[in-house]
């Protein structure tokens, strides 16, 4: 039997392991680690106790508290549900005007309506909504339709040459493809249509403009108005401001005249409910708002 070994310094009994003259002390474990396992324990016993815990085939220990994590979810989202009801339905039935002066509404709609555009519309107008060539920028300049809740509103329901029975039509003639006009009347209406918006002209647009003026007049102001301001009957685009959907340079505008437009928006009336349709519209006319 081994002799124990004493360290002379606290009188311990030493393990007999030693390095370099130091010996390893047989120190107990400190009582507060066996009290922490102990209490360790005895929690986990109580909560095996009181709460699901140990699964059972196919199914687990209920507890006698009865606790259930999917209730206790079902009971969040029902109260979420009921909370948004009143503002939900309000969406769908109130005037979209009387709802945008209604600042704790328009709350729900910046958070809500913003998810929604970027579901469903970013993929043609941006995250930032400001578009691209052949898609509007909806945070500034002048809707075809209108910009107050509701035309826009009526644009998201129906879409623009869409296959919806109530679809909005734009159509902008093929002037030059189609034979209607020739390539010196294309060019000099370039020009003027240029000029109408305040563009930088080189020295041969600017001896087109009056010329192209009459081009104008005679082809053009049926449906862009003979201010040029546009029709938003006809979805016709206001040609007075620095706006464009497809391009103000000299070579986007004379395209747009020679071969025609034919933008296309889906209709959402199948896809969105009312209140949905009705919350992306108060978002989309917020957006212009603020640029104003």
């Amino acid at each position: 039997m081994a002799e124990e070994k004493h360290d002379p310094v606290t009188g311990r009994t030493t393990t007999g392991h030693e390095w370099n003259g130091i010996e390893e002390l047989d120190t107990p474990v400190p009582r507060v680690v066996f009290l922490f396992l102990w209490g360790t324990v005895i929690f986990s016993v109580i909560y095996w106790i009181l709460m699901p815990a140990w699964p059972l085939g196919v199914t687990y220990t209920k507890g006698l508290l009865g606790y259930d994590q999917r209730e206790v979810v079902m009971q969040q989202v029902q109260q979420a549900s009921e909370a948004r009801a009143e503002w939900a339905n309000r969406l769908a039935t109130d005037d979209l005007s009387s709802l945008a002066e209604d600042a704790e509404l328009m709350r729900h709609v910046a958070d809500t309506g913003r998810t929604l555009f970027i579901d469903n519309c970013a993929v043609c107008h941006s995250v930032t909504a400001e578009g691209g060539p052949g898609y509007p920028n909806l945070t500034e300049g002048s809707p075809l339709w209108g910009r107050d809740a509701e035309t826009i509103a009526e644009t998201i329901r129906v879409g623009i040459n869409s296959g919806h029975d109530e679809t909005r039509f734009a159509q902008m003639m093929a002037f030059g493809q189609d034979g209607l006009l020739d390539r010196a009347d294309v060019s000099n209406v370039s020009a003027y249509v240029r000029s109408l918006s305040g563009q930088p002209l080189s020295a041969a647009e600017q001896r087109r403009v009056a010329q192209g003026e009459e081009v104008f007049a005679e082809n053009c102001a049926s449906c862009h108005g003979e201010d040029a301001k546009g029709n938003r009957e006809l979805g016709a685009p206001d040609l007075t401001d620095d706006y464009w959907v497809y391009g103000g340079d000299a070579q986007s505008v004379f395209r747009t005249i020679f071969f025609g437009r034919q933008g296309h928006m889906p209709h959402w009336e199948e896809r969105l409910r009312p209140a949905e349709i009705n919350t992306l519209a108060l978002y989309v006319a917020s957006l212009g708002e603020k640029t104003e």
